[in-house]
């Protein structure tokens, strides 16, 4: 195997400081503009050329960016400004994996001086070729994590735009009625079976043979509660889960699939809502109101909720869609002085269409096998992002060799679809989805493309 070398961080890489760029002078472009974190919008010119590295410098120190294209960091950043031969991608991760807390060099706000960051002693492997092996590796679990996100994040869009055309821009009524035979997605004998007409009701016509009902009166809407924190035996070897909005703002869809604290029985006897079954659809009812998933597993909630128990005539994932859809009006429902809350008495008379049971049915055997695609998409990069968060420290610090040439072995392969998807062909709707936007990762390591 070939050698590592002892050195220090200034001989990896140079570091240099960002430059400023007010908001008022930034102009909508191609090029991101990277603050310490995250890109904070794009401008029509760059600084940097990419592939580049970025860490916090002020605010928050450290952490790490990988940018791929041309780009404008900001003053709040440390940038790469020489490489010094070294691979780029290498050295991102390298960074990454380095605590720079340390080196606080701010009295109130934390600061990063490179001059002192330069000093810090590192060991690294001298030949480019083993550092684009290790960074093979770990970049084929984040190329995976991510395709995995976008999947996820395209049949999410693709749910909402079926429940949207059909249950309100009300399209294949409407495309019946004006002497269409059939609408794409929509199984024919349901098509077949559609009325022509619409009826007047509380929210303005809808089809025929629909009705409006209280939301209330469709699932059983509960809250829930907080167990004494005070009392070890609610708490201490916690095996339920127990979800706060906290939990539910750190997903990158709607899946909740764990929760940061646990309760016992003791504790969940102590809620009245109990334990809430797999399928119940969960959203913030404060601070703030509108986080929105299904529940993956059995959860207790706190008393930040409203949970739509989903045991009557609308399924999970078409009452996860009408709260998407309805959320303006949901939130106009909230008040409060101090933080905007809605309660369960105002939110259980809001108005949701309900089809007629075949409509329903094929809704729910169109979005849950999309539902399905899904978890299995964030249950699969829990589990990649924990092997590379294992593989990050032992690759870097040499404990872990990878032969050089490994990265290009066989990328990893993609899901395999559910075969139900195979046919199944978006519908018009009435306006066209937004186009697929990348959301960041999680805040340690990021890449822009």
């Amino acid at each position: 195997m070939n050698s590592w070398t002892n050195s220090t961080l200034g001989d990896l890489a140079e570091f240099q400081r960002g430059l400023d760029l007010p908001v008022g002078d930034r102009h909508d472009g191609p090029f991101p503009v990277v603050a310490a974190t995250a890109p904070v919008g794009t401008h029509h010119s760059f600084k940097v050329k990419g592939p580049g590295v970025v860490i916090g410098r002020s605010g928050s120190i450290g952490g790490g960016q990988f940018i791929e294209s041309d780009f404008w960091p900001l003053n709040t950043t440390l940038w790469v400004k020489d490489f010094k031969g070294n691979d780029p991608r290498f050295t991102f991760y390298f960074v990454t994996n380095i605590d720079f807390t340390g080196l606080n060099a701010g009295s109130s706000v934390p600061t990063l001086n490179r001059n002192h960051i330069h000093q810090i002693a590192v060991r690294y492997p001298a030949d480019v070729d083993e550092q684009r092996a290790i960074a093979g590796v770990l970049g084929a679990l984040d190329d995976k994590i991510e395709q995995n996100r976008r999947t996820a994040q395209a049949l999410e869009r693709l749910a909402r735009a079926i429940f949207r055309a059909w249950f309100v821009d009300f399209e294949p009524v409407k495309a019946k009625a004006a002497g269409a035979t059939a609408f794409p997605g929509m199984p024919q004998p349901v098509f077949d079976a559609l009325p022509t007409r619409f009826v007047d009701s509380a929210i303005g016509p809808v089809p025929d043979g629909w009705e409006v009902k209280a939301i209330g009166d469709v699932v059983t809407a509960k809250g829930g509660g907080t167990p004494s924190t005070t009392n070890s035996d609610y708490w201490d070897g916690g095996e339920h889960c127990w979800a706060t909005p906290k939990d539910m703002s750190r997903l990158s869809h709607p899946v909740l699939l764990d929760t940061e604290r646990r309760i016992t029985d003791a504790g969940v006897n102590s809620i009245s809502s109990g334990i809430l079954p797999v399928g119940t659809v969960l959203m913030s009812s404060r601070a703030p109101v509108g986080y929105l998933a299904i529940a993956g597993v059995p959860t207790a909630i706190n008393q930040g909720f409203i949970a739509m128990v989903c045991d009557g005539p609308l399924p999970p994932t078409y009452v996860l869609n009408w709260a998407f859809t309805s959320m303006d009006a949901i939130k106009a429902h909230a008040s409060g002085t101090t933080f905007p809350e809605i309660s369960k008495k105002n939110f259980r008379p809001l108005p949701v269409v309900q089809p007629t049971d075949d409509v329903i049915a094929a809704y729910e055997q169109t979005a849950d096998p999309l539902f399905e695609l899904i978890t299995m998409c964030v249950k699969e990069n829990e589990q990649l992002a924990v092997m590379h968060d294992y593989l990050l420290p032992k690759l870097l610090s040499g404990q872990v060799r990878v032969p050089v040439g490994a990265q290009h072995a066989a990328p990893l392969q993609p899901l395999q679809p559910l075969q139900p998807l195979q046919p199944l062909q978006p519908p018009p709707v009435s306006q066209p989805t937004a186009p697929l936007q990348p959301q960041p990762p999680g805040q340690a390591v990021r890449k822009i493309g």
